[in-house]
């Protein structure tokens, strides 16, 4: 399990099916996760059924995010897209709605850095986000994340299109994330 004094990750269980399910079907997360309807428990049970298979044959992997005070689950992050030979993965955060705000996602973010470089052994991670998206814009900023480029009319909302923001993190040398955030500070 990999922890710090605001939160602590850990893998899937069985037990975590309502927690799933609140989190899925929160309507605001689905223009993010490429979702449009709600899932079924049965959708979710079967899924909590596969979630140990191995990394490298699945190239995901999903941990839950537990707040340390009480280990109650609060969110989810996930690497996706794993590629074994650019050593690169996607990275995303779901945070439930009553939990935002309150410094979880970065502490998680700032966690997992360590773990992607050394247990993982990826050179990098990168994430889209809405243009419109102002805390995960702030998020991955806040994480030594560097903005690479834009994607135009990337994302159709309900209102619309939007753009999407790419993010890049070189995890190029274990170095502290004051360290990351000092060079941004520069370009």
């Amino acid at each position: 399990m990999l922890r710090c004094p605001l939160v602590s990750l850990r893998a899937l269980e069985k037990s975590d099916l309502d927690f799933l399910y609140q989190l899925e079907n929160d309507p605001v997360i689905w223009g993010v996760s490429d979702t449009l309807a709600p899932v079924s428990r049965y959708m979710l049970r079967r899924y909590l059924d596969h979630a140990a298979a191995d990394w490298h044959e699945v190239r995901q992997l999903r941990l839950v995010i537990c707040a340390t005070a009480d280990e109650r689950p609060i969110g989810t992050l996930d690497f996706f897209n794993y590629d074994p030979l650019h050593q690169r993965a996607g990275v995303g955060i779901t945070i439930l709605a009553a939990e935002r705000r309150r410094g979880f996602a970065l502490a998680t973010l700032e966690l997992v850095l360590d773990y992607a470089y050394h247990t993982l052994r990826l050179h990098q991670l990168y994430c889209t986000v809405s243009a419109r998206n102002t805390a995960s814009l702030r998020l991955f900023r806040a994480a030594g994340f560097r903005r690479v480029g834009v994607r135009h009319d990337w994302l159709r909302t309900a209102a619309g299109w939007e753009d999407a923001v790419e993010f890049q993190r070189l995890l190029i040398a274990p170095v502290t994330l004051a360290a990351v955030v000092a060079e941004e500070g520069k370009q």
